[in-house]
């Protein structure tokens, strides 16, 4: 796959995209009675202008015969149906799902998503929050009772009484118990986007006003705020608190005997192997991935980690409320850049409750664009059909779809859409656990979201008629696929597999693949010059390389290196400023290198074999194959030329 995203790159290149438009657009040249345009040709000469050095290449008659060339190998791969192939359809809707992902979504608002992320994200908040149980579809009746109780309770906290003290009365977040509330410390997509924005524009010591998530209502207290730490990666050394007095001596005399080991240089990651009793990491030495603050469940481990400077420094023991624990700090990480963190973040936005911002955007834009009309008698006839059952997921389609297979809505007065489409989309979302009542209303929300996602549908499929520069990729890398599908077909796989026909070609061109002088040598080399020196003495005895290595590189040391082969003269490989006749030559010494050369044997220049040279003739074979093949296409197929139009078209561009 990736040979071919490359190959793809070359053949669209000649094809290249500019989003220059032109003004007006006439017929260039017909193949077979289909036309050609002006402004596809400009466009794509406009941008290799751009890119091409050599003069000849820049000729407007040349260039056009290139273009020509490569349109008729399109269309041959068109007459040979390579186009219908299902492995090409695939590949195609797969780049065009990808490439329209850029356009069906709001890049303004998303920009502003990422921008907002990465402000935030120099910070780190310690917060504390009570929170008032409400589903998502609530009655706004039941909303209201909520929200009150959430205003009274924030009343009592701000006309003095303790924050912990009201938590534990009142929240209903079952981890309150343990934490009265405390959620530590956190920094950007740690929490619901709704939670974090009310969490960042709310002051350190101050309660922010209820803040409505899925979850319900919370009232959050900022305890304090701090510049982002990054990340760090560590290894650390754990013995587990005990059950008793006992068991809780031992852990704290092992981790304190584990101190005094490591203060005399004992190895780190040996002794967490031996005593760590974190399971997880003891086999990798204690080391833990890389993390930032909030993402440990333990802000005493995190605040120790966080203040070791050095790589390599080691904390004292200190006791967590899993047990003791020693750190190694192996790395920190800063904060990244915004440039640095822009793919990521823009990632993250989409996946979590941002994206609904962007979507939002993109559909307001999008029913402003597109009118729908919906059939109102269809539409009462639907609603009905979708009974309670659908809050236990038990509700079935209809049986007779196809007597309510009539049109439901109409988008921008072209595609229609039919009722059956709505009800499996219903259908689809009873998973959801859908709860709200009753079901006519719930039915009108499914309806809203329905018009949206068929909106987008409609965006999508048009993109070629909404943005030229969509259409004109679409059409270079569906033109460029299919030319690679024929390409393998008719060129790279005969050049391969035609031994004959590469044979005589070899045979025709056989001055093209010569050898230079060559010379068969073993090339010793060392940093040290009394090395090659003794190595230089071995070969004059006529000694082996194996012997010369032997006694030469001892103790683990390597001090001469040796490699051989056959190697044309001017070859990187010879060493410089040696003279390369049967035998032994000088040393030379060539930067911190110190060199001398065995040379075994000297062959004079001369032909290559086929067997030698066979890739570059393989590739020069598929070059004569590929420029035959156009003028046989020439043949096939009728061309006629706008010399009228050319002769425009080139005033235009101002090249003579």
């Amino acid at each position: 796959m990736k040979l071919k995203q490359v190959l793809l790159g070359l053949f669209m290149a000649a094809n290249a995209v500019s989003f220059a438009q032109e003004n007006k657009k006439e017929v260039l040249f017909t193949i077979d009675d289909k036309p050609f345009y002006t402004d596809e040709f400009t466009r794509v000469y406009k941008k290799n202008l751009e890119l091409v050095k050599d003069d000849s290449q820049k000729d407007l008659n040349h260039y056009l015969d290139l273009f020509i060339g490569y349109k008729l190998k399109v269309e041959k791969a068109n007459k040979l149906g390579l186009q219908d192939n299902a492995s090409y359809q695939n590949e195609l809707k797969s780049y065009r799902e990808q490439l329209s992902k850029n356009y069906v979504t709001d890049t303004k608002v998303t920009k502003e998503l990422i921008e907002e992320a990465y402000k935030r994200s120099l910070k780190e908040i310690k917060a504390s929050h009570i929170l008032f149980n409400l589903d998502e579809n609530a009655e706004p009746a039941d909303t209201l009772k909520v929200y009150n109780q959430a205003m009274s309770v924030r009343k009592r906290i701000l006309n003095g009484e303790a924050f912990e003290t009201v938590a534990m009365q009142n929240s209903q977040d079952p981890s309150v118990k343990e934490n009265k509330g405390d959620l530590g410390w956190f920094s950007v997509f740690r929490m619901v986007y709704s939670f974090e924005s009310a969490a960042y524009k709310t002051k350190k010591g101050e309660i922010s006003m209820p803040v409505r998530t899925r979850f319900g209502y919370h009232l959050i207290k900022v305890d304090d705020i701090r510049d982002n730490r990054g990340q760090v990666i560590v290894s650390h050394i754990m013995t587990l608190n005990g059950q008793n007095p006992v068991e809780a001596a031992t852990a704290k005399s092992t981790i304190d005997d584990v101190y005094k080991k490591l203060k005399q240089g004992e190895s780190f990651e040996s002794l967490a192997q031996q005593f760590s009793q974190d399971k997880s990491s003891s086999g990798k030495g204690g080391q833990l991935q890389r993390f930032g603050s909030g993402e440990l469940s333990s802000e005493e481990f995190e605040n120790v980690a966080f203040s070791l400077k050095e790589n390599g420094q080691i904390s004292e023991p200190f006791q967590s409320q899993f047990g003791w624990h020693i750190i190694k700090l192996i790395e920190k990480y800063p904060v990244k850049s915004l440039e640095e963190t822009d793919v990521d973040f823009d990632s993250k936005i989409r996946k979590d409750d941002r994206s609904r911002l962007i979507n939002a955007s993109l559909n307001e834009k999008l029913s402003k664009k597109y009118p729908v009309k919906r059939d109102d008698k269809v539409y009462k006839k639907i609603v009905p059909l979708v009974t309670d059952k659908y809050y236990k997921q038990e509700w079935e389609l209809p049986a007779n779809m196809k007597d309510l297979n009539q049109k439901l809505l109409t988008i921008n007065n072209e595609k229609t859409v039919d009722a059956p489409a709505f009800l499996n989309f219903v259908f689809s979302q009873q998973k959801n656990n859908n709860t709200q009542k009753p079901i006519a209303k719930l039915v009108d929300k499914l309806y809203a979201k329905f018009v949206e996602e068929q909106l987008v549908n409609y965006y999508n499929d048009n993109l070629e008629k909404e943005f030229p520069e969509f259409a004109y990729v679409m059409d270079e890398y569906r033109d460029g696929l299919l030319l690679f599908d024929l390409m393998e077909k008719e060129i790279w796989t005969k050049a391969k597999t035609d031994t004959i026909g590469l044979q005589k070609f070899y045979e025709d061109n056989k001055a093209n693949y010569q050898w230079k002088d060559r010379v068969d040598v073993n090339i010793f080399s060392s940093t040290k010059e009394d090395v090659i020196k003794k190595t230089e003495k071995y070969l004059k005895k006529d000694k082996s390389i194996e012997f010369i290595k032997s006694n030469l590189n001892k103790k683990g040391d390597v001090e001469i290196m040796v490699k051989s082969g056959v190697f044309e003269i001017g070859n990187d490989a010879l060493p410089k400023h040696q003279n390369f006749n049967v035998g032994i030559t000088d040393i030379s010494h060539e930067g911190n290198y110190y060199f001398i050369t065995q040379v075994n044997k000297k062959m004079e220049k001369g032909p290559k074999k086929l067997e030698e040279t066979k890739g570059k003739v393989i590739n020069d074979y598929q070059q004569y194959l590929e420029t035959h093949w156009v003028d046989e296409l020439k043949k096939e197929f009728s061309i006629k030329v706008n010399q009228d139009v050319f002769s425009k078209v080139k005033n235009q561009l101002q090249v003579k």
